[in-house]
């Protein structure tokens, strides 16, 4: 009798521990699924509120972004590949490959500067009144220019180059340089003629005679820059940094390392030629940069708002 109480005892014990867990398990399972019930009865009545409300502005915000996320995305993609085949045909490859456009853009610039300058009988009889939209304008493309020539020089410059692998850094000012120089050019070039349509050169005293000779200076320059300077440049960039990624150097940030090639003379000649083109770019940049603080300069003497 004992032997056949403990073997019942013994066995009835696994059932009632299994039992008791399964009861844990479902009261644990009607207790999650009461709360996942509450939870979307919550969003469903959010919803409700929201569809009764006029405007919602989070919701609102949140979709013009993505649309106008996606237009601009769009945009881009179609003109790429209208620039992918603009670049196949014979007109790109003259104006672009070849240095034949540089001399004609350059000489066009130097005739429609001088057109502007030489006095005709309109300008030497009848003077042109300043209307709103030309010193709006006006005052526009020399903001815009200083402040390009501000942020590219002493901002994105030297914080890039300080926090950014020096090849990375090279990509970067390989897509930026002809822009900057492209812009600048085109907002000087608007600045100088706004101003010498306003001064005609009958009017000139030495003050504006100044004014004048600053802003074509920067302008010249900054187109010779584009012209002349930047597409050598780019390709000594593109083949001193094929050598560094070669020799497993470049990666370093705000220093110059050439590593194993400082005893190449190939690597040496490119990198000599492309620091001369890069210095003769620098030193142009802040001569053009004093041309516009100095027209500033005549600005802030004719201000009447202050």
């Amino acid at each position: 009798m004992c032997v056949r109480t403990l073997i019942g005892t013994e066995s009835n014990e696994p059932v009632v521990v299994y039992n008791n867990q399964n009861n844990k398990l479902q009261k644990a399972k009607e207790k999650y699924m009461k709360l996942h019930d509450e939870m979307v009865t919550k969003e469903m009545e959010v919803t409700k509120q929201r569809k009764n409300q006029t405007v919602f502005i989070p919701e609102l915000a949140d979709d013009i972004l993505r649309s106008s996320t996606i237009s601009y995305s769009s945009l881009l993609n179609t003109l790429s590949k209208y620039y992918e085949a603009i670049k196949q045909t014979k007109i790109f490859k003259i104006l672009f490959y070849t240095t034949q456009p540089a001399h004609v853009i350059m000489i066009a610039a130097v005739l429609c500067v001088t057109s502007a300058l030489v006095p005709t009988t309109d300008r030497m009889h009848v003077g042109h009144p300043q209307s709103r939209a030309t010193s709006f304008i006006y005052l526009a493309s020399f903001v815009m220019h200083l402040g390009a020539q501000v942020w590219m020089t002493f901002v994105s410059g030297l914080s890039l180059y300080f926090a950014l692998p020096r090849h990375t850094f090279g990509e970067v000012q390989r897509i930026l340089f002809p822009r900057y120089f492209t812009i600048n050019a085109s907002l000087s070039f608007t600045t100088l003629l706004i101003f010498v349509k306003h001064h005609p050169i009958h009017t000139w005293n030495t003050e504006i005679a100044i004014q004048v000779g600053g802003m074509s200076i920067a302008f010249f320059l900054e187109l010779l820059i584009r012209l002349y300077l930047t597409p050598p440049l780019l390709r000594l960039i593109v083949q001193k940094n094929t050598l560094e990624r070669a020799a497993g150097v470049g990666n370093e940030i705000g220093v110059h390392n050439p590593g194993p090639l400082k005893h190449c003379p190939h690597y040496l000649k490119i990198h000599h030629a492309f620091r001369r083109v890069h210095v003769y770019i620098a030193m142009g940049n802040m001569l053009t940069m004093g041309c516009t603080v100095l027209h500033l300069h005549y600005i802030a003497s004719k201000l009447c708002v202050l």
